[in-house]
């Protein structure tokens, strides 16, 4: 089994990559340094091998029909003295035939009157640097001066020495004080590492980090930002686990005791009467349950939400057609005002039936007991001034004593059971957040009742 190696750190790729870059540069300028100080040096060289050319020229002199230099051996020795290096020279007729000098100096080169060349030459298994003077005049000659290179190569060699040396001591100080930058700047992103690493599954606090570059603080950021979010799931999932506890725990509570006791009888009506009893809790245990699912995946639908012309009247007509059965099984008087005409907002057709079914669910189930009278529960459309529509549902009920309707409405955003509304108001009041139409709860008309209102457009 091949173990997989880890990546490098990204302390290492920063530094390789610059160090890269540097070692780079720093090859490129030695190579110019070494090219600019060659040409440098063999140019100051060559203009005193020249110097030396032409102070021979300046000696050669016509004698009768023939030239001669005019220099004795010991005075030749003086002009072209040299401590270090072996200067060699050669006087030559417009023939090529040797005046005075060392022969084995190369042959005379083709040149432009008055012109001078420069060659590189091996004499005696040393190399030379020749230049070739040339004279005009109606006795023509040219005068050659060649001088071994040994010094111009330790002046080069010293040269790159004391050139390159610094650069590469600065090289190698630029390296470790950019490790301890980058050391430096990676640092938050290690301390937020730590912090990620030591933090518990239900810590969702922030994450703090000092952080001295934007990508580290925006990193850090992120990451807060996600904390948050997840916050906000955990404590969703937390209210939802809290609700369906509290919605089915009367239910089954209700179906364990129905169960109990017709287990203690032995009449088949007393079986039958709890078996309905039963049957009537499963079904509050399920329509609760639906309510919850429906709370949950309104959480999660709450940023796509995409609203479209709903036809208002028609919703509440359906609604109503609903719940008449109910209603008439109850006794409870439902109807609908302003229906007659036709009526559009700018809304999500679910979720203002989810508004209806609980608003009327709530009704019928709270608001028609102690009623004066017969119980009434209507729902109306009501158009205002600025294009607002407002749709409301109230009943003759009991009402909500004025205390706890803040208390209703502050509970019911946060999605849990309020009292006597129970997850439905909850629900009514998410969706119409999501619906972003004000939603308010108060008593009917004359102070009697109860009135739930929620303007559309406004």
């Amino acid at each position: 089994m091949r173990l997989r190696r880890s990546p490098p750190s990204l302390r290492q790729n920063v530094l390789r990559h610059v160090l890269l870059w540097l070692g780079f540069a720093w090859l490129l300028g030695s190579v110019v340094a070494v090219g600019v100080g060659q040409w440098f040096t063999q140019r100051a060289f060559d203009r005193a091998l020249l110097d030396d050319a032409y102070l021979l020229a300046s000696k050669v002199q016509v004698r009768g029909q023939q030239l001669a230099l005019q220099l004795s051996p010991s005075e030749v020795e003086d002009v072209l003295f040299d401590q270090n290096e072996t200067v060699l020279f050669t006087v030559r007729g417009a023939d090529g035939a040797l005046l005075a000098g060392d022969a084995a100096l190369p042959g005379p080169v083709r040149l432009a009157p008055e012109g001078h060349r420069f060659q590189d030459a091996e004499i005696g298994g040393r190399r030379f640097r020749v230049v070739t003077l040339g004279v005009a005049g109606p006795s023509a000659f040219s005068v050659s001066v060649a001088q071994s290179t040994s010094e111009r190569s330790e002046l080069l060699r010293e040269l790159l020495a004391f050139s390159l040396a610094p650069q590469l001591v600065l090289l190698l100080v630029l390296g470790w004080r950019l490790h301890r930058s980058i050391a430096q700047d990676i640092a938050p992103l290690s301390q937020l590492r730590a912090a990620v690493e030591e933090r518990q599954a239900g810590d969702f606090t922030s994450v703090p980090v000092q952080a001295d570059s934007a990508e580290a603080h925006d990193l850090a950021q992120a990451i807060n930002l996600l904390l948050g979010r997840l916050e906000e799931s955990a404590r969703a999932q937390r209210e939802f686990t809290g609700n369906v506890a509290h919605e089915l725990r009367t239910p089954l509570a209700g179906i364990r005791a129905q169960a109990e006791y017709g287990l203690r009888h032995r009449e088949p009506e007393v079986w039958r009467e709890q078996l309905q009893g039963i049957a009537a809790s499963e079904t509050r245990a399920s329509q609760a349950l639906d309510k919850l699912l429906a709370l949950a995946l309104a959480y999660e639908a709450g940023t796509a939400l995409q609203l479209a012309p709903v036809r208002l009247d028609q919703a509440v007509q359906e609604a109503v057609m609903r719940f008449l059965p109910r209603a008439d099984k109850q006794g409870v008087d439902l109807g609908a005002e302003g229906v007659d005409t036709p009526t559009t907002v700018q809304a999500d057709l679910t979720l203002v039936e989810g508004i209806l079914n609980n608003l009327l669910e709530n009704a019928l189930r709270h608001g028609t007991t102690a009623a004066e009278g017969r119980p009434v529960v209507t729902v109306a459309v009501q158009r205002e001034e600025g294009g607002r529509t407002v749709l409301s549902v109230q009943d003759n009920g009991p009402g909500i004593p004025a205390e706890r309707r803040s208390e209703m409405l502050k509970r019911g955003v946060r999605g849990v059971a309020s009292g006597t509304g129970g997850v439905g108001l909850a629900l009514v009041t998410f969706y119409a957040q999501l619906l972003k139409a004000p939603v308010s709860f108060g008593s009917g008309p004359d102070g009697r009742g109860w009135r739930c209102a929620v303007v559309f457009g406004g």
